[in-house]
């Protein structure tokens, strides 16, 4: 029985990994991250996500790449085995937001700047302005965020 075929997870892993794509990931690394989700313990190979997946190697190997890349995944060599296994980073998502304040802080401050060239147009420079102040209100209570979080998980 292949790896496709013995999970029973497919259907709402394929669902999560559309909502997913519908806010900005990525389709195949999406799936890859949602299989990696449902996957056993021990994660899979490349091999079992694009059997699991019914997707190439071609199409696993750009997507575990790019989720390597972000650090959602890493790759593990197990003792005895030829083939490495790919497994979720633990804590991956809140670390990832929190690890994104910076960003926040820089892309208001862009904002700013958009905002302060929009010297005849009002209504540029207040779409400018609240997005500023959006990304602003994000990095400023992300922190806490996190602290609520852990101590939840507790």
């Amino acid at each position: 029985m292949s790896a496709r075929d013995d999970h029973r997870a497919i259907v709402p892993a394929e669902d999560a990994a559309a909502v997913m794509a519908e806010a900005g990931m990525p389709r195949m690394p999406a799936r890859v991250m949602m299989a990696l989700v449902a996957a056993p313990g021990d994660g899979y190979t490349a091999a079992e996500l694009a059997d699991r997946l019914g997707v190439s190697a071609a199409a696993v190997s750009g997507a575990v790449r790019y989720l390597q890349q972000i650090r959602f995944i890493r790759r593990r060599s197990r003792p005895g085995e030829r083939r490495d296994r790919y497994e979720l980073v633990h804590e991956t998502f809140y670390g990832s937001v929190a690890s994104n304040s910076p960003v926040y802080e820089r892309m208001a401050a862009h904002l700013d700047l958009i905002a302060d060239a929009q010297h005849d147009d009002e209504a540029a420079r207040a779409r400018a302005t609240e997005m500023a102040s959006f990304f602003r209100f994000i990095a400023a209570r992300l922190p806490g965020l996190i602290e609520e979080w852990e101590a939840a998980q507790r």
